[in-house]
């Protein structure tokens, strides 16, 4: 597991020309720490497609995962851009039709402790246009409930 906490970011991306963005809260049932991880070493256990993960929680490093939605593979893109653990995973994210139509944005993880486990607020900036976006918006809120469930048998 990565503990370090890293800032310098090679190359961050330009969305200037794309200022769209949206953000998603959620107070969620496991610890900081237990998303972090879900986040920088365990996206197969929620999201990712079992098996297609190439992932290291460094930062510059690049990253590919796919998802499978109704019998259709989506490949996904990035590289992290910040990390500070147990707190913070701020990653480029690309993938294609019906995602971010190939744009490169930004998704901000922020993770702040709360009695109860801890408050995610994701945000995710760079869209190519509205209609991405409000899609992408909707299905955070499922995959975040998806995060939540699935990762609070971790925190046992």
């Amino acid at each position: 597991m990565t503990n370090v906490t890293s800032t310098t970011t090679v190359c961050a991306p330009d969305l200037s020309e794309r200022p769209l963005q949206l953000t998603v809260e959620r107070t969620m049932s496991a610890s900081p720490r237990v998303l972090y991880r879900a986040w920088t070493e365990h996206m197969d256990r929620w999201f990712a497609h079992p098996g297609s993960v190439l992932m290291m929680a460094e930062v510059n490093k690049p990253f590919f995962f796919e998802t499978m939605y109704n019998n259709r593979r989506s490949p996904h893109y990035g590289r992290f851009l910040r990390l500070d653990a147990d707190r913070l995973v701020e990653l480029t994210w690309v993938t294609g039709a019906g995602g971010t139509e190939g744009a490169e944005t930004v998704v901000t993880v922020a993770l702040t402790p709360v009695r109860s486990g801890a408050h995610l607020r994701l945000t995710q900036s760079g869209w190519p246009n509205e209609q991405s976006r409000d899609r992408a918006a909707a299905a955070w809120s499922l995959v975040l409930a998806q995060l939540d469930e699935r990762m609070a048998v971790e925190q046992g």
